[in-house]
């Protein structure tokens, strides 16, 4: 059996990794990806006298994929949880406690958001429940369109936006209700009478368990377990340009001909891939825009006077450059050790990749001087990564679960081809973590 995985992101090395399971040694697997290195929008650099992420650097910890496969690796030591600080909100030129028991920042009571938004706004939410609530089962919105309508504008731009910018870097007129908040999208198409209802039906109970866990020497580590346990050839810098119909499975250009492929690329590669085979998967894919942004780590002077926060999340409407600040030092204690403090500092939203044009020092010169501003300590870097990701990560804009189902329709009937990555069901570590698995017994259901 030969099998070509192309992309070698974390979809794609989970893809390769559970096929040697599932399969065996005998299986032949090959790993391509178009970039100098594997990992995709996952790197870990060295910053501070040692190793920091320049991507993601947590998942959340409630779901069970990233803890699981840690502990199948034998690396369940590297898992490390932040120290329970709360982060901060910059609005209107001041730092706010970021509200709690929010879902993805829509609040659960309108108390919670008290000095975040007007007075008129906290009425406004308080008064929600007893305004009808008009949404068609199966409909979709942007998630701004909703919010705006139902607890006003400041609630979307000052507590919503900041929550979505960091997790799909979008905002909530670039992000969809039902792709992004499916719990919601649940509570609301099964009759809930408003959004203050579906919101508290949607929220997860509280459980004292940490939100988001991570990895202590940076997700390299898996990584490299991953691509060594696979046992896969691994073929960096070299892009796959052409996929056809074989005869008796498939062929990839370069790689020539292969009994099955998984396709863990982002969703332009998938369309150019699979225009002659898939042609309405294609058009679907080819759908689905992009974001790009650009982080900026910095390594400060131990003594450096930050809030004692995990993070700085920023507003819509800001004179700031900068989107959000991750107060590494203070978010997790393992990082707190070292002779410096580390601060991620994070550019560019949907609809704005400025920050990309910028060469590296005028990042770090925006990074310093923004950080500046929201923490009122003078900053005077000691060391700065930049770190730039052109089209990282897939905006789920309204009717992005149709765009997918139509997709995964397209190919269902296709042996021995199957699709994993970010763009599907969830742009998380963990939701990549699980694509790559259902694309691997895709695989080998036929195989076997």
């Amino acid at each position: 059996m030969r099998i070509a995985i192309v992309g070698g992101g974390i979809s794609g090395l989970v893809a390769a990794y559970r096929l040697r399971m599932l399969l065996g040694h005998s299986a032949d697997l090959i790993v391509l990806d178009r970039a100098p290195r594997v990992g995709g929008i996952l790197r870990t650099g060295e910053l501070g006298g040692g190793p920091l992420d320049l991507g993601a650097e947590a998942f959340v910890g409630r779901r069970p994929e990233v803890p699981g496969l840690l502990r199948e690796l034998g690396l369940e030591p590297q898992l490390v949880v932040p120290g329970g600080l709360r982060p901060l909100v910059w609005s209107q030129g001041v730092a706010h406690p970021l509200p709690e028991r929010t879902l993805m920042g829509i609040p659960s009571t309108a108390e919670s958001m008290r000095g975040l938004v007007d007075d008129a706004t906290v009425e406004r939410i308080a008064g929600e429940s007893r305004r009808p609530l008009s949404w068609q089962p199966g409909a979709d919105v942007d998630v701004y369109s909703l919010i705006a309508d139902r607890f006003g504008a400041q609630v979307a731009e000052r507590s919503v936006d900041p929550l979505l910018g960091g997790v799909y870097a979008g905002s909530s007129r670039s992000i969809g209700v039902r792709a992004a908040l499916p719990g919601l999208a649940v509570a609301l198409d099964g009759g809930a009478p408003s959004l203050t209802h579906a919101v508290a039906a949607a929220l997860p109970p509280p459980t004292g368990a940490p939100v988001f866990g991570g990895i202590r020497d940076g997700y390299q580590v898996l990584l490299e377990s991953l691509s060594a346990k696979s046992g896969a050839k691994v073929v960096t810098a070299s892009a796959a340009t052409r996929l056809t119909r074989g005869a008796r499975g498939w062929v990839v250009d370069p790689i020539g001909a292969v009994d099955a492929v998984v396709l863990a690329t982002p969703a332009p590669v998938t369309a150019h891939l699979l225009r002659t085979v898939a042609p309405a998967a294609a058009a679907a894919a080819a759908s689905i825009e992009l974001s790009s942004s650009a982080l900026v780590a910095l390594a400060l002077p131990r003594d450096t006077a930050l809030p004692d926060n995990s993070g700085i999340l920023v507003a819509t409407g800001e004179p700031l450059r900068a989107k959000a600040f991750t107060l590494s030092s203070r978010k997790w204690p393992h990082l707190a050790a070292r002779d410096t403090a580390l601060v991620r500092v994070s550019f560019g939203k949907f609809g704005d990749d400025t920050p990309l044009s910028w060469s590296d020092a005028d990042l770090v010169t925006a990074a310093t001087e923004d950080l500046t501003t929201v923490t009122g300590a003078p900053i005077t870097p000691l060391d700065a990564v930049v770190q730039r990701w052109p089209g990282g990560l897939a905006q789920y804009a309204p009717g992005h679960t149709a765009r997918i189902a139509t997709i995964e329709s397209a190919v269902a009937d296709l042996d021995g081809l199957a699709l994993a990555g970010a763009y599907l069901h969830g742009v998380g570590v963990p939701a990549c973590v699980a694509s790559g698995t259902a694309a691997a017994h895709r695989i080998a259901a036929l195989m076997i």
